[in-house]
């Protein structure tokens, strides 16, 4: 009788052990398949250049001078996702300055038209955020194209935007698709996700503050 309660004392036990050992494996299969979806989609929360902090006083500068101070968290997130607050245009402006890149040698100079620029797409869109942060990406005349369209920014519109400016774009070797899910849409032309990972950058710095 011994034996067979021990025996049947073993069973439960050795059930129990491989029921949560089941459990385990189990939760450690779902996150690391989460981890590896969302690799393309998550940035590091926690680092924010040295530089683009550096150049806060700067955008601040302008920003009072154009009216958007509001916005300084928007444009220094911008600016991280532009450059990283490396080289002499950390605005990336030098296209909305002089129609073509590399015109702007002088990080004050790209500040200076950056936060201009801004100041216009978000003027001309009506105060949504994340169109006239699409629209420094894409220009200016995507704020027509959504306002004809759905009347306010969406990620589809981003990406339809994208497709059309790609495939009537006369020489399609200028653009080059950097995101695989941009391949996959077609969509080459400027950055369909440029608004999710400035909402990234900004939500960083509100951490920080």
């Amino acid at each position: 009788m011994q034996v067979k309660r021990r025996s049947k004392k073993a069973i439960k036990q050795a059930l129990i052990i491989a029921v949560v050992l089941c459990g385990i494996f189990l939760m450690m299969s779902v996150v690391t398949i989460n981890k590896e979806n969302n690799t393309d989609f998550q940035l590091d929360r926690s680092l924010i250049s040295d530089q683009v902090i550096a150049y806060e006083p700067l955008i601040k500068k302008y920003a009072k001078k154009y009216e958007v101070t509001a916005y300084t968290d928007v444009m220094l997130a911008m600016m991280m996702q532009e450059s990283g607050g490396r080289g002499n245009d950390p605005m990336q402006s030098s296209e909305s300055y002089c129609g073509k890149v590399g015109c702007i040698d002088d990080p004050e100079l790209s500040i200076k038209q950056g936060v201009y620029y801004f100041s216009k797409t978000i003027d001309e869109a009506n105060g949504d955020v994340e169109l006239a942060v699409q629209s420094y990406n894409f220009g200016r005349g995507f704020i027509d194209y959504v306002k004809d369209q759905t009347g306010n920014y969406t990620q589809q519109a981003a990406i339809d935007f994208s497709q059309k400016m790609y495939q009537n774009a006369p020489d399609k070797s200028i653009y080059t698709c950097l995101r695989k899910e941009a391949k996959q849409y077609h969509a080459c032309y400027g950055d369909i996700y440029y608004v999710r990972d400035v909402m990234e950058y900004k939500e960083a710095l509100e951490n920080q503050s």
